[in-house]
């Protein structure tokens, strides 16, 4: 059996623990740049507003009614989310993080799990004060239905115990959920089942395997058999290593001065790197890119991308750095407002397959060591703890624009909330 636990509006419920005054009042989260609405409150659902909706279209109606808005307060949602998970973990013998605000729980040899998953929600809003919902299920598919039908019934206290319903009560729920709804079937493949008269999960269960097997991709089929109790997905925790890492992302103001480019660059490729090492990987290219803004009157367009190819592909952060600077030499050019700028880690390999090389191997073990620290003093006592010195954090204009942003209650020692 599975449990799958989340939390409600995750984003907002975070800036909810540390502001009470917030409960009964329409509340969004922006994305990168306070661009658009990616979580929102039901007040703010019932005021017509949807997720994705640009900000400054609903501007005038948050206003209206006194909303509260927060830019993206990564640092506060990634630690309330560790925070979240080790409260579940304390309680079930296994879980497989999913996302930011979802986990799976394996409840093997678990007893009276309607019980527990309610358990395990009094216990995260104890604990950590997230509301959560919690689906149960023989297959993760259908926990993750049981979640989703918790959340829209008030009388289920946000818990739904898939067992807890009768054979005829199962396919009733079933028949009710669209298929295009179902986890795991994307807006294609729902577009190509509703042409053939699947309209349900429950039509789907129904479906003839060797039809779906022969017509469409076998996750489809996998999906299928776990809607009818048949578990059928490996652990969600375990991912294939990516092919490439990217990171980047738009300035808050354009930037005309090269120290301020070199410095976004490395902030971006300090992440990749340490993504990198993560995945247990090396890189044996790596590339730099920046983007003009085109929507500045009598701006020239302007695009450069410059890579790098290492002799011996690499994992750790200063010989990444050390290529990314030498690179943004080439791309920047002076007198042109850059929007945008990103590092992409390329012809990524394993570890265990590396050909070393006589002349480096010493230097690059030196180097790897290096990183193996930063990353422990950083997983330890915070992000970006240690950093390297060729960013700038002076001068902002290459960060994101967060004008919203609420303190890192929980990370940063000055900004802790104060009671007295």
């Amino acid at each position: 059996m599975y449990a799958l636990i989340d939390g409600n509006s995750f984003y907002v419920s975070c800036e909810r623990v540390f502001r009470p005054d917030l409960l009964k009042r329409p509340v969004v989260v922006l994305s990168n740049n306070d661009g658009c609405i990616v979580t929102l409150s039901a007040e703010a659902k019932a005021l017509g507003i949807k997720r994705g909706m640009p900000y400054f279209k609903a501007k005038n109606l948050l206003d209206r009614h006194h909303a509260a808005v927060f830019s993206s307060n990564y640092e506060l949602y990634g630690d309330m989310s560790a925070r979240m998970m080790n409260t579940i973990a304390s309680l079930v013998p296994l879980t497989e993080i999913y996302s930011i605000d979802e986990c799976f729980a394996v409840l093997d040899g678990c007893r009276e799990l309607t019980a527990l998953g309610q358990a395990i929600r009094s216990r995260v809003f104890q604990w950590v004060g997230i509301p959560t919902c919690v689906g149960i299920a023989p297959t993760r598919t259908l926990a993750k239905y049981c979640n989703h039908v918790a959340k829209k019934v008030p009388a289920l206290k946000g818990v739904l115990n898939w067992n807890d319903l009768n054979t005829l009560r199962q396919q009733k729920a079933l028949a009710l959920f669209p298929v295009g709804d179902v986890w795991g079937v994307g807006p294609r493949l729902a577009d190509r089942l509703y042409r053939l008269g699947y309209r349900s999960a429950l039509d789907l269960t129904q479906a003839d395997l060797g039809f779906l097997r022969e017509h469409f991709p076998v996750t489809l089929l996998r999906t299928a058999l776990e809607l009818r109790g048949i578990e059928s997905l490996g652990a969600q925790d375990d991912p294939e290593p990516r092919e490439q890492i990217l990171r980047s992302r738009s300035f808050s103001q354009d930037v005309t001065q090269k120290e301020d480019l070199i410095s976004a660059l490395v902030w971006h490729a300090e992440e990749a790197a340490q993504k990198l090492r993560k995945q247990q990987s090396l890189c044996a290219t790596v590339g730099v890119f920046a983007l003009s803004n085109i929507q500045r009157p009598g701006a020239v367009p302007y695009s450069g991308f410059r890579t790098h190819h290492f002799v011996r592909a690499v994992s750790d952060t200063s010989s990444i750095v050390q290529a990314v600077m030498q690179l943004a030499d080439n791309v920047f050019k002076p007198g042109i407002p850059f929007k945008k700028a990103g590092v992409v880690l390329m012809q990524l390999q394993s570890t265990e397959h590396i050909q070393e090389d006589l002349f480096l191997a010493q230097d690059l073990a030196r180097r790897d060591a290096l990183s193996a620290v930063m990353d422990k003093i950083n997983a330890r006592f915070g992000k970006r703890t240690l950093s390297l010195a060729a960013i700038n954090t002076k001068r902002q204009s290459w960060q994101m624009q967060r004008q919203f942003l609420s303190p890192a209650y929980t990370t940063r020692w000055n900004e802790l909330v104060q009671i007295g």
